[in-house]
């Protein structure tokens, strides 16, 4: 017999369901046991029949009944009865063996610093940029104006593009901060620089296909196409970029950071960029131009991009990882329509699309002018900070030891050591003494070069001061 408990705070039938359940998956009610007619359990438990109702309804909703006008209401025939507990195996389904992956996780941990143990004072990393509060004011105003002024149209499925109005606005800053004269289904949106890397991946490759990367380089870049059954070649890389004549001949695809090169720092040499140009028009292989944080130049102007002198072969990424900050999750992915369009349509099928509000806030962001402001703003500070740790590399005498490159562009420089010295325990020594910086070997995929990546953008100048003051005092007194 069913019964009610006036102290649950379940509903009454809910409390009669739930019984009805155990009591036919434990065999209480075997199949085919006939059920009372609703009127009648009713008035033996002292309910309503609308109640009974309603748990007759639910079970055979669910299957535990079957009902008929001149048979009334049965469990079902073929109602599961599970085995004994001795029976049934403990573990669920073996999961398959990655070793590409957990290889790939645990080098992205060691390039990000590993920081669950935080004993720093002083990190010097090379992965992030400046953030205050005043920016966070700002994001604050356009997620709420955002969130005003949308309609909800807005709430349905978007674009697989991304977000017409934001896609304008990036067209309108590529054509005026960066020289990129494109329409705007020539730009993807993605979540980040590892997104539109595995979606090229996808679309533009086969299984197999040659990829030659940067060495050092961005790790990302390499693990994502392993991960995706790529063959994944190093080129070396030398004082003036990337170094074209090592690209393997069979390469479909070449990753490359030209504007500042992603661990050495080195602005790729206009020759260079001719010859990459042209060998990709010969051979007829993608270049994926990574531009992520070219804004930040301290002499002249940001340099030309591969895109704009070559469109049909060039891929080019603009993150706002560097631009603004990691946490948006937000890129684009810019080229030739047809390609862009492939990549959408797998975007579409795989993703779907990017979350709204992210693309209408930062459409907002930048419309209104946030965003200018903050690249102004951010440009100054950089410069001092830039100027700061180029002046503490000479006057601590390590610009004379080590070698000092890419000081020109970006959010870091690299302090290169000889092939022979003991950079980990360097990297160690300096966690000890609340100082992290962040080895060139992590950014190997068969480079043998040592040396310590060391950014700036987090950092104000008295620290950075300090921080390569000790520095200092370690590699100096090694």
């Amino acid at each position: 017999m069913l019964k009610v408990n006036r102290d649950d705070e379940r509903p009454i039938w809910q409390q009669l369901l739930d019984q009805a359940i155990h009591n036919i998956t434990t065999g209480k009610w075997p199949p085919g046991e006939l059920l009372l007619p609703s009127r009648e359990l009713a008035q033996l438990i002292g309910v309503s029949r609308s109640t009974i109702q309603i748990v007759y309804e639910e079970l055979f909703s669910r299957g535990y009944t079957v009902t008929s006008r001149r048979g009334g209401t049965r469990v079902s025939e073929w109602t599961y009865k599970p085995h004994s507990v001795d029976e049934v195996p403990a573990q669920g389904p073996v999961l398959p063996e990655l070793p590409l992956l957990n290889n790939a996780i645990g080098h992205l941990h060691s390039w990000f610093g590993n920081k669950e143990h935080d004993r720093d004072e002083i990190d010097f990393s090379p992965h992030e940029p400046y953030l205050d509060e005043h920016f966070l004011n700002n994001w604050r105003q356009s997620f709420l104006q955002a969130s005003t002024e949308t309609d909800l149209d807005s709430w349905a499925y978007g674009d697989a593009y991304g977000f017409l109005p934001l896609r304008e606005q990036i067209q309108r800053y590529l054509s005026l901060e960066r020289g990129v004269h494109v329409e705007v289904d020539q730009i993807l949106l993605t979540s980040g620089a590892q997104h539109s890397l595995d979606l090229i991946a996808q679309v533009l490759l086969h299984e197999g296909a040659i990829v030659s990367v940067e060495d050092p380089g961005f790790p990302a870049a390499w693990m994502a196409m392993k991960y995706r059954r790529m063959q994944v070649v190093s080129v070396p890389v030398d004082e003036h970029g990337l170094c074209v004549d090592g690209i393997h001949p069979e390469s479909r695809l070449v990753y490359v950071t030209p504007s500042h090169q992603c661990a050495v720092g080195v602005i790729m040499s206009e020759p260079r960029r001719q010859q990459l140009l042209h060998l990709a028009a010969e051979q007829q292989f993608w270049i994926v131009e990574d531009d992520y944080d070219s804004e930040f130049r301290y002499r002249g102007d940001p340099l030309p991009t591969l895109l704009s002198q070559r469109p049909q072969n060039t891929l080019y990424m603009l993150s706002f990882s560097k631009i603004i900050a990691p946490g948006i999750r937000m890129s684009a992915l810019v080229g030739p329509k047809e390609a862009i369009r492939q990549l959408a349509r797998v975007h579409e099928l795989t993703y779907r699309h990017l979350p709204i509000m992210e693309q209408l806030t930062l459409a907002h962001f930048i419309e209104h002018g946030h965003f200018m402001r903050h690249m102004r703003k951010v440009r100054n500070i950089y410069r001092r900070r830039h100027a700061a740790m180029t002046k503490a590399l000479i006057s601590t005498g390590l610009s004379e030891h080590f070698t000092l490159s890419g000081a020109e562009t970006g959010l870091h420089m690299l302090l290169e050591a000889e092939p022979s010295f003991d950079e980990a325990a360097v990297t160690n020594l300096a966690l000890e003494r609340g100082i992290r910086i962040y080895p060139l070997s992590q950014y190997g995929l068969e480079s043998t070069r040592q040396g310590w990546v060391l950014g700036f953008a987090k950092v104000d100048e008295a620290t950075i001061k300090e921080g390569i003051e000790r520095l200092a005092e370690i590699l100096l007194n090694k």
